[in-house]
């Protein structure tokens, strides 16, 4: 296990003790903290002011700009962790895969990977090395986000292998992922491979980030949703573990508020699958600290399911963020009385923001939120 150096924001106490970082450890904070998957993005008109000028994977690479998106809605909500500002495929890109994201589609590949010839050459050519010498603009946009953060802790974000792996396959979007799931039964060697690749690469990205300043870390499954209970266990848990398992060997010394004895801590790491419902018991096997639970399963039932054993992290309905205040105000409050259920609740949508939502919405769910 690797120790955190010495001027990183969990170890210096910048973040240690921040609601976020106590809660995805399990304990409780005075209160509940709050953040948003997509808080930086397109709900934000002085987001939409900088894309005016810029290309999305041009953001993601560039510090300055990286930097500014990351902390616009930590400026304007008050929430409670900055989520650092990228996109699933920046690993790849970064590693030399050509790749981009078309408007109204989402990320499109040049060349799609469905034969063992393809993942020989992707392995061959776009390595976890070559990645690692490509993620200097990703570590100085950290650098700068956590130097204006204070004791606000800045989130890690990377995509899942299987997500990653599946808009491979398919050569961009798709419904229902067949050809990434045919890949995966009809050769499941080569979908092996093709996981622990993707599986390398979302892991360095989350190890530069965490190496840089990130205090947790996100790993977020798009379309794990799409699969069995045993066909994720069999082939997508061990990649994901893989993932999750570069930043959980980075280890802090955590000193506790007074009355509390210091202690070892590992980076807290958060899981979230869209979809998962059916799958929240493979996903808490994996180890991740924290578990995401998208809108269909309500707080009290996840943890129940989970033995009550494991921080719970969710679950706004997006839809409810276009409706009237009372109706908002009382949604707001089951979620909160079902999270309380569980050893530690953090506050989000059960999904991303959605583009067109009011941002005072979002800020009067975090004053809210810290008033109950």
């Amino acid at each position: 296990m690797n120790s955190l150096p010495a001027s990183h924001p969990l170890v210096d106490g910048r973040t240690s003790d921040a609601p976020l970082v106590r809660a995805l450890h399990g304990h409780r904070p005075e209160r509940t903290p709050v953040w948003f998957m997509r808080q930086a993005g397109r709900s934000l008109p002085e987001y939409r002011s900088i894309r005016a000028d810029h290309r999305m994977l041009d953001a993601c690479v560039n510090p300055e700009l990286a930097s500014e998106i990351t902390l616009q809605p930590v400026r304007r909500h008050g929430v409670d962790a900055a989520v650092f500002f990228s996109d699933i495929v920046v690993p790849m890109k970064l590693a030399g895969v050509e790749v981009d994201l078309v408007a109204g589609r989402g990320p499109v590949f040049a060349e799609p990977v469905r034969t063992a010839a393809d993942v020989a050459r992707c392995r061959a050519e776009f390595t976890a090395d070559r990645l690692r010498e490509a993620l200097d603009p990703v570590r100085e946009a950290v650098r700068l986000t956590v130097a204006q953060l204070g004791g606000t802790p800045l989130i890690g974000f990377a995509g899942a292998p299987f997500t990653l792996a599946a808009y491979l396959v398919e050569g961009g979007p798709s419904r229902d992922h067949l050809r990434a799931r045919t890949l995966m039964h009809a050769e499941p060697r080569v979908w092996r491979e093709l996981l622990e690749w993707t599986a390398e690469l979302s892991g360095v990205f989350l190890e530069g980030q965490v190496d840089a300043g990130a205090s947790a870390v996100q790993l977020f499954d798009s379309w794990a949703g799409s699969l069995s209970a045993a066909d994720y266990r069999e082939h997508v848990a061990p990649a994901s573990r893989r993932t999750l398992d570069a930043v959980r060997g980075r280890a802090y010394r955590h000193p506790l508020r007074e009355g509390y004895a210091a202690r070892d801590e590992t980076v807290p790491t958060i899981h979230f699958a869209v979809g998962s419902g059916h799958l929240l018991e493979e996903l808490a096997a994996i180890g991740a600290g924290a578990l995401g639970v998208d809108w269909r399963t309500p707080l009290d039932e996840a943890s129940r399911r989970l033995g009550d054993a494991v921080p719970l992290q969710g679950n706004l309905d997006p839809a409810y963020l276009g409706a009237p205040p009372p109706r908002l105000e009382a949604h707001l409050d089951d979620v909160l009385r079902r999270g309380s259920r569980a050893p530690a609740h953090v506050l989000n949508l059960g999904h991303g923001v959605p583009p067109e939502t009011d941002p005072g919405v979002l800020t009067r769910i975090v004053e809210l939120a810290h008033a109950r």
